[in-house]
C-alpha cells in the first residue's frame, strides 16, 4: 500500500531546533530533513554535539527522514580529499542519528564547459563514496540540481545506471528540474521512476524559474505523485519551500497553522504545507 511520509528542510522555518521542532509539531510533521541546525550545517557539527541533537529529538519523538548533506557540493575541478573525509564524518552522523538517507551532489560542473568532459572524474568520486559506504546500511540520494553533472534527467540516469548499486538511488525534485528547462512529466518521471525512492516537494515557473507552493507551477507534481501512489511508493515527500520572497498566503484559512502569524518563514512554510496537503488529500 501506497504511504506518503512528509518530512521538512526545517532550518528554512528557523535555524533553532527548538522551534523547528515545535513549528513541524504544529503541522503534524515528526520527521526532519536536517541541513542546517543551531547556527551550522549538521554535517559541521561534532559528534558529541549530535549525539545531542539527538536526545533532543528523542524526548520529542522526532526523526531524521534524511542527513541534507552538501556533499558533492563542490566544483568538480576542486580537491576531492578533505571532501572525502567529510563524507566519513556524515556517514559517523548517520549512524548516530539512526538515519537511512544522505542528500548528496554530482559536483558543479565549470561554466560553459561540456559536462561530458567530466563524467569519468564524476563516477570515480561516486564510486569513491559508495566503496566506504559499503556494510554501513545507508542508502546514498544523488539530487538533480542545477549546474551539477546531473542536473538533467539524462545525466541523473547515467550516473545512477552506470553506478548499478543498490544502495545508490535517486532523490526527484520537481523545481530543479524546471529550472533546468526539462520536461518532468510524462519523459524525466518515465526515464528516472525505477531509481527514485525520494521525493523533494518545491515546485517552479518555466518562465522565470522561481519556486512556487506545490501544485502551482510547470513542475507536474500532482501527476507524478499520482503515478508514484499508483505504483505503490512508501516513503518521504520533504518539504523544501524556498518561498522567501513568497507573498500569496490565501491557502491558508483561520482553522490552518499559521494564519495568524506574521510574515516570516513559518508562514511561508505553512503555505507549502497547506499545498502538499491539498494534493495529497486528492490522491489517497
Amino acid at each position: 500500500m501506497s504511504r506518503f511520509i512528509l518530512s521538512a528542510f526545517a532550518d528554512e522555518i528557523n535555524d533553532q531546533l527548538k522551534t523547528q521542532m515545535d513549528v513541524l509539531e504544529s503541522h503534524d510533521i515528526k520527521f526532519i530533513e536536517m541541513r542546517g541546525v543551531n547556527g551550522k550545517l549538521l554535517v559541521h557539527h561534532t559528534l558529541e554535539e549530535v549525539q545531542e541533537i539527538k536526545r533532543q529529538m528523542d524526548e520529542r519523538g522526532f526523526k531524521l527522514s534524511a542527513i541534507g548533506s552538501p556533499i558533492g557540493k563542490i566544483n568538480i575541478t576542486d580537491d576531492f580529499r578533505p571532501h572525502l573525509q567529510l563524507f566519513k564524518h556524515t556517514l559517523e552522523i548517520a549512524e548516530i542519528m539512526e538515519c537511512k538517507y544522505i542528500r548528496m551532489f554530482s559536483f558543479f560542473m565549470p561554466k560553459g564547459e561540456d559536462p561530458s568532459v567530466y563524467r569519468e572524474e564524476v563516477i570515480n568520486r561516486w564510486r569513491s563514496f559508495i566503496q566506504v559506504t559499503e556494510g554501513k546500511n545507508v542508502v546514498l540520494l544523488h539530487e538533480n540540481e542545477s549546474g551539477i553533472y546531473g542536473d538533467t534527467p539524462e545525466r541523473c540516469f547515467d550516473l545512477l545506471e552506470t553506478l548499478n548499486c543498490e544502495y545508490v538511488k535517486g532523490i526527484f525534485d520537481f523545481a530543479n528540474f524546471v529550472q533546468c528547462n526539462a520536461k518532468n512529466y510524462p519523459e524525466a518521471f518515465m526515464l528516472l521512476k525505477d531509481y527514485i525512492a525520494y521525493i523533494h516537494v518545491k515546485d517552479a515557473v518555466y518562465s522565470d524559474h522561481h519556486v512556487v507552493p506545490a501544485g502551482k507551477g510547470d513542475g507536474n507534481v500532482s501527476e507524478i505523485l499520482q503515478e508514484l501512489y499508483k505504483t505503490g511508493y512508501d516513503g518521504f515527500l520533504s518539504l523544501e519551500p524556498h518561498l522567501w520572497n513568497y507573498s500569496d498566503f490565501s491557502l491558508l484559512t483561520p482553522d490552518s497553522p499559521g494564519y495568524d502569524l506574521p510574515v516570516g518563514g513559518e508562514k511561508r512554510f505553512a503555505v507549502a504545507v497547506r499545498a502538499i496537503k491539498n494534493i495529497i488529500n486528492k490522491i489517497q
